[in-house]
């Protein structure tokens, strides 16, 4: 054999670190991608979550209308239902306690019957960073993930970092449930 057979047919030194240097940068780059999704998944939309909600200017304000709040008229599928006065039902409103409120997954709403008779509804989308409200504990509509309270009367900042109140919802209640209105 000759050396010009085994020169061609061997590659060259600077083949071998130009292929593993491609290898190395690929790597680098599906490293990158993997790593920055979970990053980006975690940054939060204050932003854009719950900012368009056409509730927002409105009172959020209903007075029941001589129903009482035991009265539960025929209750809601699970998720929310248009019903035939021009509303989404959110559910009945034995689901709703005097004093305290519930959280409407489902339509992102939490309503609150701060005194009998009397419902508010908010957007249930804390402020802070954009992640759903979990409950209504003592008085106060709660967000679990950084401990923003808000107050169940107007949605104003009890405490935590939230930096402004729930945007109000329009809600009222007919024929036994309540029902978010425009």
């Amino acid at each position: 054999m000759s050396d010009d057979t085994t020169a061609s047919t061997t590659p060259s030194a600077a083949d071998g670190l130009r292929d593993r240097r491609t290898v190395l940068r690929c790597a680098a780059m599906v490293a990158l991608a993997g790593a920055g999704a979970p990053i980006l998944a975690a940054c939060g939309g204050s932003d854009t979550s719950g900012s368009g909600s056409t509730g927002g200017t409105s009172t959020g304000t209903s007075s029941g209308t001589g129903t009482s709040p035991s009265a539960t008229g025929s209750a809601p599928s699970a998720s929310a239902s248009s019903s035939g006065g021009g509303g989404t039902v959110l559910g009945p409103v034995s689901d709703v306690p005097v004093g305290g409120g519930k959280v409407f997954t489902d339509a992102k709403v939490v309503v609150t019957q701060p005194t009998a008779g009397t419902y508010k509804g908010f957007s249930a989308v804390c402020t802070h960073q954009g992640n759903p409200i979990g409950s209504v504990e003592g008085g106060q509509i709660v967000c679990p993930f950084h401990n923003s309270h808000f107050s169940i009367t107007d949605g104003s900042v009890v405490s935590g970092p939230a930096p402004s109140p729930l945007p109000a919802v329009n809600v009222k209640v007919q024929g036994g449930n309540i029902v978010e209105s425009a």
